[in-house]
């Protein structure tokens, strides 16, 4: 099994060193992070990124790390739209995609995340964005109420000494990172959308979806599945944004069902339902029925 993970905004492939699914770990995997987000530096900003140098350096690290073969792509976040982008212009080379959190554009109906509505602001934005950005990660106490603004239940034991420890390996990451470089990378996602091409992206998908997700919101994520051809959806109760953290079992066996059956049935897909406690969205259709 070969898989490759990508991060949300403002993480690190140190992310995955806790949160990865069990059953990625018993294969080969690479974690890549965002353009900007350290160790990737961006050259040439005067003249702006664009979605073809970045799809193409995602599609030659694949192409390097695992010899041109098809990967199954686990996005969350920002790392999903990189994801949707890949197996759109790269069909090739991606074999499933997971989507955690996940959106299809920059800006969501109705709503502009906060980091692009400040990078808009005219003079003062790019020098606000990286006071800000810069604040957040100064502390380790600073960086967690930040991450903590993710999940839904802030009182969840998700935090152990070993998720501690890798989220200050996170923060570590980004202090390293160029505030400047990631901030070309937002205004560059806030002017970028996949929605029209989403009926054209042909491989298995599987979109997991918290119910209280209070960044990506959850109806956004549920048009995002009605356009794709062959997702299958499975929406969580009573979590956030993060849900690999937030219910990691449920997220590994869900995770692993699919990476190991493939297209679910209808009776398989109720008995993992039931067992998790999962909802279903209900327009969801099993893969390959």
């Amino acid at each position: 099994m070969k898989t490759v993970l990508i991060h949300g905004m403002v993480m690190a492939p140190a992310f995955w060193s806790c949160f990865t699914p069990g059953i990625v770990r018993e294969g080969r995997a690479a974690a890549y992070p965002l353009p900007g987000h350290n160790p990737w530096a961006l050259d040439g900003l005067s003249r702006g990124l664009n979605t073809a140098d970045i799809v193409n350096a995602y599609a030659a690290a694949i192409e390097r790390d695992f010899d041109g073969e098809p990967v199954t792509l686990i996005g969350h976040s920002t790392g999903g739209f990189v994801s949707l982008l890949l197996a759109r212009h790269r069909p090739d080379l991606v074999s499933n995609v997971i989507l955690m959190g996940a959106f299809a554009c920059g800006r969501f109906e109705g709503q502009e995340r906060l980091a692009a509505r400040i990078l808009r602001l005219p003079l003062l934005g790019r020098h606000l964005f990286i006071r800000l950005f810069t604040r957040w990660i100064a502390t380790r106490e600073t960086f967690r109420w930040g991450a903590l603004e993710c999940v839904f239940d802030k009182t969840v034991g998700w935090e152990t000494n070993e998720t501690i420890a890798a989220m200050e390996q996170v923060r570590e990451h980004l202090l390293k990172s160029r505030a400047a470089e990631i901030a070309a990378f937002v205004f560059w996602m806030s002017q970028t959308s996949v929605i029209d091409e989403l009926p054209l992206i042909d491989v298995p998908i599987l979109n997991i979806i918290g119910a209280r997700d209070a960044i990506v919101p959850p109806s956004h994520q549920i048009h995002l599945s009605g356009r794709l051809p062959r997702a299958q959806t499975v929406i969580l109760d009573k979590v956030g944004h993060l849900p690999m953290a937030e219910a990691r079992d449920k997220v590994d066996r869900l995770i692993g069902a699919f990476l190991l059956f493939g297209p679910l049935t209808a009776d398989r897909r109720n008995a993992f339902l039931k067992e998790t406690r999962a909802e279903p969205f209900a327009n969801a259709v099993p893969l390959g029925l």
